[in-house]
């Protein structure tokens, strides 16, 4: 799947399944661009392989381009890391009971 959009919204809908948060920081204003489909574009692009955060910001749609702008992405991704953290964990936990269960 070479599609950004069809693999983030594949993420985006496993990652619901995981948490049912979508904000993890208390913010003053709302976002548009909720806490979880931040955290989605981000394992999308590492999915995707895509180094550079100018690429990512080209092959990006333009509906989730509208909602973020680039500096506004790098600060919220450096203040997500914990939770993106603890979604890689349940992430891992999931494909451990995954293989498991086929053994």
């Amino acid at each position: 799947m070479n599609n950004f959009k069809a693999n983030y919204d594949k993420i985006l809908e496993v990652l619901t399944s995981i948490t049912k948060r979508e904000q993890f920081l208390q913010q003053k204003r709302k976002p548009k661009l909720k806490d979880i489909e931040l955290i989605a574009i981000n394992l999308t692009s590492e999915y995707m392989s895509i180094d550079s955060e100018c690429q990512l910001f080209r092959v990006l749609p333009i509906d989730l381009l509208n909602k973020i702008e680039r500096s506004v992405y790098n600060r919220r991704k450096r203040k997500l890391f914990s939770a993106l953290e603890f979604i890689r964990n349940e992430l891992s936990k999931r494909f451990n009971e995954f293989k498991i269960t086929l053994l």
